[in-house]
Formats: C-alpha cells, structure tokens, sequence
C-alpha cells in the first residue's frame, strides 16, 4: 500500500474545528473507495490541504490499512512529523518510506524511524542536512535496510557540522552492512569515505554518486568500484536524479547564490578545503577530518 502525499502551499492549518455549531463531517471511512477517489479527484490539491479535516483523513487511512502498510510516500507535508509518527507506531510492517521537501530535521524524524525495523527501503529527497549521529541511528535501528538514498538540499543557513562528508560516510560503511543499494546525490564525498562504505557494506550491487565532489577514481578505488559494483553511476553523471518522485516545487534558482552558482556545490568558508580545491586527504579542518 502507498500513499503518496503532496503540497503545494507551504502553509498548512491542524487547527481543531471551531466549538460553533457545524453539520457533521461525512463518515470519509464508510465511503466506497472509488467513491472517495472520485471525491479527490475533483479537488484541487490546495483544497484538500487546507482542509482541517485532511490530517484525520491521512491518519484514517494509515488506521484502516491496521498495521499492514508497507510502503509510504510523503511530499512536502508533516514537517513537525506528527504524521510520520503516527504511522511509525502503527506500522511496524513498513517496508519502504521515502521523504521529500522537508524544511527541517529533528530528533522526531529518528525516533520515528527508530519504530521501524523492517524497514528495507528508505529513501530521503532535498531534505535538510542529517549529522553522523542520526545516519548511526538509522543503521542500527533499521538492520535490514537493503536501500538507501540521500539527497539534502542547501541554504545558506545550512549548518555545517551537519553537511555531508567523510564521517557521514564512515557512518553508513559501519551501520548499514546489508545495503545493496546506496545513493548519494549531490554530496562532498571524499575517497576514504568511499572506501570506509566499500568496505562496510559487502552486498553493495549498486553504487550512484552522481554530482558528488571531492572523489579521485582514476586509481586503484576506481578500478575497485568498477570491478565489485554491477551498476555505478559516476559524479560526473549529470543527469536528472530525481527518479523517485516528481518534486515541482522544487525552484533550483531559489538555491543560487549571487554569482549565480548552485550553493548545493558551494561551502562556507569553515572549511579549509576552500570549495574541493583542497585534494582528497590534504585537509585537516574538523569538517573534512
């Protein structure tokens, strides 16, 4: 079962219904399902979000599937992750989550995850940056993760201990052993962080890093890769990653700087590494360490 959820305003009310007198809601779990798809249709998709009625819609859905959900989309909504903890405690079947759009990351989205060990599939789209801390906590909580994939999107708040790098990397090579499928899109990899990954995750079949800085395959970790991963995509891979979900909302010109240039592959100057200039391992700054 999947659920697939998408919003195109930024502003979404979970206020309780007014104590004025109001007709009844509809009885939505007693409708025929086509009835209720025919319904929806109709709406457009800031109608049906808007609604004050739209979270107890979501949360009957997840009651009425009674623990047996096993894949779950979420777009751009729950960005407190109400929701997605509400389905964490009553959906210990889940197999596959993946979250996109997201605004902010806390401690609420781990602890979510933390109720999911099942989980085999969880993919994590332009959402803001995880520390080392929480990609630990996903691997151990979530043992029998077989795909992952990790795309953050950048602002200039962005904070840097939490951007990627080879510690990140580290993290999933010692967590997340039965991986075998990984995707990194769009990150500062480094080649030990590669190699930590290699090294931790025997079953690993394929490999996509596309748009990823900071590597050196032309040596022996390129012929490593090429030799034990089935299906690779290169860093100098351009093209479209979002294959997961169609995501419109996404403006890239919203995360240009003032030159122009994508911040996703800019750095602050906390870095020494002085945007990737630095070769791999000639940086000591406690970002790249």
């Amino acid at each position: 079962m999947a659920a697939l959820i998408h919003k195109k305003s930024k502003t979404f009310s979970m206020a309780a219904s007014s104590s004025s007198a109001a007709p009844a809601s509809p009885p939505w779990i007693e409708l025929p399902d086509d009835l209720t798809a025919n319904i929806l249709r109709r709406l457009s998709i800031e109608v049906i979000l808007m609604n004050e009625e739209f979270d107890n819609v979501c949360r009957c859905t997840v009651d009425l599937s009674r623990g047996q959900l096993v894949d779950l989309k979420v777009m751009s909504y729950d960005q407190d992750y109400g929701f997605l903890n509400y389905v964490a405690k009553r959906s210990s079947q889940l197999r596959c989550l993946t979250l996109a759009g997201y605004d902010k990351i806390g401690a609420s989205l781990t602890d979510a995850i933390k109720k999911l060990p099942r989980l085999e599939e969880l993919h994590l789209i332009r959402m803001p940056p995880l520390s080392v801390e929480q990609l630990q906590t996903i691997g151990v909580f979530c043992p029998a993760l077989k795909s992952f994939t990790y795309k953050e999107h950048w602002h200039k708040d962005c904070l840097v201990n939490r951007r990627f790098g080879a510690r990140h990397a580290v993290a999933i090579g010692n967590t997340m052993p039965n991986l075998r499928h990984l995707r990194l899109w769009e990150q500062r990899m480094s080649n030990e962080g590669l190699e930590a990954i290699l090294d931790g995750c025997p079953h690993l079949e394929s490999l996509d890093l596309r748009r990823c800085n900071g590597l050196d395959l032309e040596g022996a970790l390129g012929k490593r890769c090429s030799d034990r991963i089935k299906h690779m995509r290169l860093p100098s891979d351009d093209s479209d990653i979002d294959w997961l979900i169609k995501y419109p909302e996404y403006d890239e010109s919203e995360y240009e700087n003032e030159n122009g240039n994508k911040c996703e592959y800019e750095y602050d100057n906390e870095c020494e590494c002085s945007n990737y200039i630095t070769p791999p391992g000639q940086c000591d700054c406690d970002f790249c360490i």
